[in-house]
């Protein structure tokens, strides 16, 4: 399962764009700025997907859910975690169902339900960074105040110990403003987090004020892969002596999302 976000990557879910991802009524409904071009959607999430399998990642490609633009978006409806994974609550309503679609899907796969939010808790995944014995989790537009008392509660009860921030509506999620980077290293964006809330880890701090800034897939220690358009943290990453797939996700940063959000975490190997 996932322990911490910076071990190796060994298996995640993803869902390849089709018709779904650009066939909707409404763009703020559905938190989409542009509709996507559908082909070149297609070719970059299959450069992703290639570069996961080529670091010895297995992909697992869910179809996308009828009538969910974002459902490609795989990383908000679960949290997989040591002890199996938690059935969240959407925070955007026109996402609710993809819970149950994704539940599906990791059960198919062998991952066992480890807990459930229950309403009135709403509560994304990408407002989870586990990162060994610390989840850092975001009180968020998505994740509401009892999404994070329901939340700390789970992972409490698993050992974790949690640290909460409000995290500014520009960021989305906790994942626009932090990543990690390795077992015990975080890229995060400057003036967000307070004092001490990374006590324990190194951090790379980056400026910047959007959804990608801060967010990266981990492939394993020291490898990571960023949207190309964010170009000082690429930079300030490559220079730290970190491997940097930069990638054009452009059709992705359309619908509000950056590169962790399009993949969901399943299993995650630490060195032995």
């Amino acid at each position: 399962m996932v322990k911490n976000e910076g071990d190796k990557l060994k298996r995640v879910i993803v869902s390849s764009p089709g018709k779904e991802y650009v066939s909707f009524w409404d763009k703020d409904a559905h938190h989409i700025t542009e509709v996507a071009d559908l082909e070149k959607a297609k070719l970059q999430h299959g450069i992703l997907t290639t570069i996961l399998e080529n670091s010895g990642c297995e992909v697992v490609d869910v179809p996308e859910l009828f009538g969910h633009p974002n459902s490609v978006f795989v990383r908000d409806a679960a949290l997989c975690t040591p002890q199996g994974y938690l059935k969240l609550k959407m925070g955007l309503e026109t996402r609710r169902g993809e819970e149950d679609w994704l539940e599906k899907a990791l059960q198919a796969h062998g991952v066992p339900m480890a807990g459930i939010l229950e309403l009135p808790a709403t509560a994304e995944g990408g407002d989870v960074i586990l990162a060994d014995h610390v989840a850092f989790v975001g009180h968020s537009h998505r994740t509401n105040e009892e999404g994070v008392h329901q939340l700390s509660a789970w992972l409490g009860y698993m050992g974790y110990k949690v640290r909460t921030v409000k995290v500014p509506d520009r960021y989305l999620h906790i994942g626009g403003a932090m990543s990690m980077i390795g077992p015990h290293r975080v890229l995060c964006c400057e003036g967000v987090f307070p004092e001490h809330f990374f006590d324990g880890y190194q951090t790379i701090v980056v400026p910047g004020d959007s959804f990608i800034h801060a967010n990266v897939i981990c492939i394993q220690d020291g490898e990571v892969i960023a949207e190309r358009t964010n170009r000082e943290t690429i930079a300030v990453l490559r220079q730290a002596g970190i491997e940097v797939h930069a990638l054009d996700l452009s059709e992705f940063v359309k619908g509000a999302g950056g590169p962790s959000c399009l993949i969901m975490p399943v299993e995650r190997v630490g060195k032995i």
